[in-house]
């Protein structure tokens, strides 16, 4: 398992991160998503061997929203 911390521009109320959180537990290979509103944060646990970090920034991108890598684990 490894964790990752994307860092989400353009969110704007707890509805985006309630938006952000489901699309991004859809993604086959993610364990645990928490999506912070205040500080504009996802923290993503995921199996490498099921998804990458490059796919996860996607999903982050298709509804409009821009993401950067904070930091792994």
């Amino acid at each position: 398992m490894r964790s990752i911390v994307l860092k989400i521009i353009g969110m704007h109320c707890g509805g985006c991160a309630a938006t952000m959180t489901a699309l991004l537990e859809r993604e086959p290979g993610v364990k645990s998503v928490a999506v912070t509103f205040e500080s504009g944060e996802a923290h993503v646990l995921f199996d490498p061997a099921q998804v990458d970090e490059r796919r996860l920034i996607e999903v982050v991108r298709q509804p409009g929203y821009q993401a950067v890598v904070q930091s792994t684990a």
